[in-house]
């Protein structure tokens, strides 16, 4: 890991991580932080937590990853990005930046980019940084960037790549990913794929001259609209699959018979499923054509069967659900660390032009999460 000094120390943000969670959680929120500008709040991040004499603190790029030391038996990684979809493009909308504040049947509420996915996250990690000096366990903190883009991308991926003994000495992670306060076990996996047609151009008053491209798309568009969503039971949890076009694109003119098309498809897969399961049988629902992945991440089980997790769901006081989406609890899995999702804030909400969370939501988190962690 390589020092890091900000470009301008005084622009940098200050942050008072004692303070109440909720308008902490606000105070990230105004710190812009869209993927490629995370330096920013990196740098504020990484300030605050160097003040704190309990925690060694180290970076990697925009990274920042902070330790207690204290030799405790177990150690549990607390995992959030600080980046952000980009800010919404719809006039009068008030999930942007800077925060709102606003009240809704009594309960304060706050606007703003980030405030679902995943500033309330991030200010429970940072509060619980700052005030647990003596856990019952010892824990590392990774603040990570550039989670909202290719996963090629991913700072958490880069730090396991460069530095995975910052991580690898944990017994369980859990990543404050917006949750609704409930735990959410494993995730799905992702694949995304190409399949391409090629045909004949010709004038489309001669069609007969030509191969149609895009009606040699035809038999995989039906593949896809006859497919059945399956429901896969997984340690307990039902996770459901998901098979669908996103994109496609072919043709050149009005008159033209188009000589290339392409559709893009995206499929979501259980955790019962290795990638390399998933590949084939997607090679075998398609066959005849020839796949071109472009991006693939495995799913994760749920992890609920390790016994700090168990003690974890009794601190929550609900039962788990599936997390139906990728998330990167898949790259502690695939290091043998058991990891699951619990945050606060409505997943429905993320990315939305209304982007809110409630105070009391995460109050309710790190509530949960400071009596799992010093019990």
């Amino acid at each position: 890991m390589t020092p890091h000094s900000p470009t301008n120390p005084q622009n940098v943000p200050a942050l008072n991580l004692t303070q109440d969670v909720a308008q902490l959680t606000a105070d990230l929120l105004d710190i812009y932080s869209v993927s490629d500008a995370e330096e920013q709040i990196a740098d504020a991040v990484e300030r605050a937590l160097g003040e704190l004499s309990h925690l060694t603190v180290q970076r990697h790029g925009d990274t920042v990853v902070a330790r207690t030391e204290l030799g405790r038996d177990e150690r549990i990684v607390l995992a959030g990005h600080l980046d952000t979809v980009p800010l919404p493009s719809t006039p009068g909308a008030r999930g942007t930046v800077p925060s709102e504040w606003d009240q809704s049947e009594g309960r304060r509420v706050l606007y703003g980019r980030g405030a679902t996915d995943m500033k309330g996250g991030v200010a429970v990690q940072l509060q619980l940084a700052a005030t647990l000096t003596q856990p019952d366990r010892d824990i590392t903190y990774v603040f990570y960037d550039h989670e909202e883009v290719s996963s090629d991308a991913s700072g958490l991926g880069k730090l396991l790549e460069v530095a995975p003994e910052l991580v690898t000495d944990a017994d369980f992670a859990v990543l404050l990913e917006p949750t609704d306060g409930r735990i959410e076990g494993g995730c799905n996996g992702t694949m995304r794929f190409w399949i391409h047609t090629s045909g004949i151009a010709a004038h489309s008053g001669r069609a007969w001259m030509g191969e149609n491209a895009i009606h040699k798309l035809g038999r995989v568009l039906r593949i896809l609209e006859e497919y059945a969503p399956g429901s896969v039971t997984v340690d307990g949890l039902d996770f459901r699959e998901g098979l669908n076009a996103v994109q496609i694109d072919g043709g050149v003119a009005g008159n033209v018979i188009p000589d290339s098309c392409n559709v893009h498809i995206n499929y979501r897969f259980a955790p019962d499923k290795t990638l390399d399961e998933a590949t084939a049988r997607m090679r075998e629902l398609f066959e005849g054509y020839e796949l071109d992945i472009v991006d693939a991440s495995p799913a994760a089980r749920p992890g609920l069967d390790a016994p700090l997790a168990q003690e974890l769901v009794r601190s929550v006081g609900a039962d788990p659900r599936p997390k139906y989406g990728w998330t990167d609890v898949a790259r502690f899995s695939a290091m043998g660390i058991p990891a699951v999702n619990f945050g606060p804030g409505d997943a429905l909400l993320a990315h939305s032009d209304n982007e809110h969370v409630f105070a009391s939501e995460v109050h309710n988190c790190l509530n949960a999460l400071e009596r799992w962690l010093t019990s």
